[in-house]
């Protein structure tokens, strides 16, 4: 469940950045055929996630908060993107996406017990 969160989640972030090529470009039919694709891996992710939450015996609040800002990312995907998308301002939204993906980082590989190394 862990190597089908983790690779949901990479495939996200490349297909993210993906998209972001072409919309600068200007080829704005391929970047919504890659945005449905990352919507269908964001229900991914999530699935594992939880599925990976009640695997647990004992969730405690860094589980949670790596859960809640796991969704933070996929909302600012879609922030990013869309704005992007409409050539408005994101710099505040990078800033955010770059913080919360260190910390949620942080949280999966280094401080919670349970990461890709951990057998379920």
């Amino acid at each position: 469940m862990i190597h089908g969160h983790v690779t949901a989640w990479a495939l996200a972030l490349i297909l993210f950045i993906v998209a972001l090529i072409l919309l600068s470009n200007g080829k704005t039919k391929g970047a919504k055929m890659v945005q449905m694709i990352l919507r269908v891996l964001y229900l991914i992710i999530v699935a594992t996630g939880v599925g990976l939450l009640f695997k647990l015996t004992n969730i405690n609040a860094m589980y949670i908060l790596k859960a809640v800002v796991g969704l933070w990312i996929i909302g600012l995907f879609e922030v990013i993107l869309s704005r992007v998308a409409n050539k408005r301002r994101t710099s505040v939204f990078w800033f955010q996406f770059v913080i919360a993906w260190a910390l949620v980082l942080y949280l999966g590989f280094v401080k919670l017990p349970m990461s890709i190394f951990y057998p379920v």
